[in-house]
């Protein structure tokens, strides 16, 4: 009944089955998932973040950053998709860290991946503006200069009108409904992953191995400051056991759709990574548009539209699948009374979380619109990584307190991958910097005060165990 108070994963489950009124929709099977967890990774990783990687840190050694963003998250995969196929829910590092490591810690990890999903849109909205506005430009049409990027009277800009406007469209399909938020995102997925491989295919003949040199301008520092930026490029692939209830088959479905697109996208990470290096010195690769502006650089500017049409999908994509894992979150979170019971209210027609969805999205987009590109990511790394540590520790407190309880899914290796995925994300969260950190610290106070004055007084699990000791 005190702070670490846990839910029953046997009644996780049966209350996912037992809802009142209109319920979430059952209608993703394997590729849908697999397309949801592509959606959300492979985007800004690649066509933003990649670009400040090989600039400012790494220089070609960013391909050893994505390497070791990836091992951290493989490792937290294996974690994932094994309570993921214990407790078929939607919720994902919140509900399984409520029924392993209590309340308060779940109160810690729902807060966090307010960070991992809504705020994470924001970065994609700024970088589906800059490559609208590259497109644009390139038919003489320019976004007045105040509507043009974030707030900074001294660069004479104050709000990213198209950013804003981006959040606000997607949110507005996300809160139609599943079925056709999952159908878009599929041709989505497709078309830009078909962007990514015309790139590496096109960079071969441009190919200079003296690109390569130095190799690590910056040593290892810059190598894992470079891992602790790309990993926001691996965010997404937990996004899938968000969608469990809207599974059609969970158990076995989500721990498939988990493992599978974090190993597409890591392949496509490093081949991308590997061509931009060799045909582009990293100190000319562009931090905001890098792959379009590597093709320019080798004389293939008529085709670098293709690239800027590809950061633009790939930036939708993204924004449409964080919204509708946070959107969820929000649900289960309101379900359970740590939030106000209207944000887990479901639309009678869209079967979706329509008010919440559209007023996140206004939210979110006021973000997008006023803060720049690498504060908003810093921030999104940080929240996601805390949340990776806790499941990580989930899964070994399972398999000394619940070793009978029949699992779809097993992650090899127990202890010692989900304690790998711990040290790599704890080494990672080092290397985010100290203002980061202070920015992090005073979300974390934030959190615990919507906790202790709302959270802790409404919380459905403390109310059942006190009706029970009574």
């Amino acid at each position: 009944m005190g702070l670490f108070v846990t839910r029953s994963i046997d009644a996780l489950n049966k209350e996912a089955e037992e809802v009142e009124g209109p319920r979430l929709r059952r209608a993703l099977g394997p590729w849908a998932l697999i397309a949801f967890g592509l959606g959300s990774m492979i985007g800004g990783g690649i066509f933003a973040t990649l670009g400040l990687g090989v600039h400012t840190y790494a220089g070609p050694a960013v391909v050893i950053s994505f390497v070791l963003a990836g091992l951290a998250c493989v490792f937290a995969a294996f974690a994932y998709a094994e309570i993921a196929s214990m407790v078929p829910v939607a919720g994902s590092a919140y509900t399984y860290t409520y029924a392993t490591l209590g309340e308060f810690i779940a109160w810690i990890v729902g807060w966090n991946l307010i960070l991992e999903y809504a705020l994470s849109a924001a970065p994609d909205a700024n970088i589906f503006s800059a490559n609208m506005q590259g497109l644009l430009a390139s038919f003489n049409i320019h976004v007045p200069l105040w509507a043009s990027a974030f707030y900074s009277p001294a660069q004479h800009t104050y709000f990213d009108v198209i950013a804003f406007l981006t959040c606000v469209a997607i949110g507005v399909l996300v809160a139609i409904g599943i079925r056709e938020s999952a159908g878009t995102n599929s041709v989505l997925v497709v078309i830009k992953m078909g962007v990514l491989v015309l790139f590496v295919l096109g960079s071969i003949p441009f190919f200079h191995s003296s690109n390569l040199h130095p190799f690590a301008p910056h040593g290892w520092q810059g190598i894992f400051g470079a891992a602790f930026i790309v990993f926001f490029a691996f965010i997404g692939f937990d996004a899938i056991s968000v969608t469990a209830e809207e599974a059609n088959n969970p158990q076995r479905d989500v721990p498939i759709a988990i493992l599978g697109s974090l190993g597409i996208g890591t392949v496509f990470y490093i081949a991308v990574a590997l061509a931009l290096a060799s045909i582009a010195p990293a100190p000319t690769v562009s931090e905001n548009t890098p792959l379009a502006s590597a093709w320019q650089a080798v004389g293939l500017g008529r085709f670098a539209g293709i690239m800027w049409f590809g950061a633009l999908v790939s930036a939708v994509t993204i924004i449409l699948t964080a919204f509708l894992g946070q959107a969820r979150i929000f649900y289960v979170m309101a379900r359970d009374g740590l939030l106000p019971k209207g944000v887990a209210k479901i639309h009678p027609v869209f079967r979706t979380p329509a008010t919440t969805t559209l007023i996140m999205s206004v939210v979110v987009g006021i973000l997008a619109a006023t803060f720049d590109l690498n504060t908003l990511i810093d921030f999104v790394n940080i929240g996601t990584l805390a949340a990776f540590i806790c499941v990580c520790i989930g899964v070994i407190i399972l398999r000394y307190t619940q070793p009978d309880r029949p699992r779809k899914f097993k992650s090899p290796f127990v202890p010692v991958f989900p304690a790998l995925g711990v040290i790599m994300s704890v080494t990672l969260v080092f290397f985010g910097g100290s203002v980061t950190w202070w920015r992090f610290a005073v979300w974390m106070v934030l959190g615990l005060l919507v906790y202790a004055l709302y959270g802790y007084q409404h919380s459905e699990a403390r109310k059942q165990a006190l009706a029970a000791k009574s």
